[in-house]
């Protein structure tokens, strides 16, 4: 298990690449469709601030500001701009970033491409149905899949099991 100074470390890297609620040009890739979609204003209006910046402009939250990161409750976490079931509690852990974390999601759920911004290369993971970004998935994660999906919490709504 990496230790948490690892964790804070990290953490520190992925702020300093990332910025507080930096967000960037939404990339356009002309080979994407996806089931979802509205214009620019519709999302604006469908959204937060918070949200449209990083679902639609790939931004990212501070780290330890999503309530998500600690939540505990057995449940699934949907995509905030579709409502596509993406994570299941079962599969959360605590990789002490300061974001929601997942060894994997949910199937048929997220998709991902290669983010080469900030002069790094990284695995973005966006929704598959409506194209938004939720974060990045490294390779430094728990048994079984190895994987931390490092999920922005802001773009994620929380339904606990009834």
């Amino acid at each position: 298990m990496v230790s948490r100074r690892n964790m804070i470390l990290r953490a520190g890297a992925t702020l300093l690449a990332g910025g507080l609620l930096a967000s960037r040009e939404r990339r356009t890739f002309a080979a994407e469709t996806f089931e979802i979609t509205h214009t620019d204003a519709e999302w604006k209006q469908r959204l937060t601030a918070t949200q449209y910046a990083i679902l639609r402009q790939e931004g990212t939250e501070r780290p330890f500001s999503s309530p998500l990161d600690h939540e505990k409750r057995a449940g699934t976490y949907f995509c905030a701009g579709c409502d596509l079931a993406a994570f299941s509690s079962r599969s959360k852990f605590d990789s002490g970033t300061g974001w929601p974390s997942f060894w994997q999601p949910l199937p048929n759920a997220v998709a991902t491409r290669t983010d080469t911004t900030f002069g790094m290369s990284r695995t973005e993971v966006h929704c598959r149905r409506c194209g938004g970004h939720l974060g990045h998935v490294f390779n430094d994660g728990p048994k079984p899949t190895g994987l931390r999906y490092c999920m922005n919490g802001a773009v994620l709504k929380f339904k606990p099991e009834v």
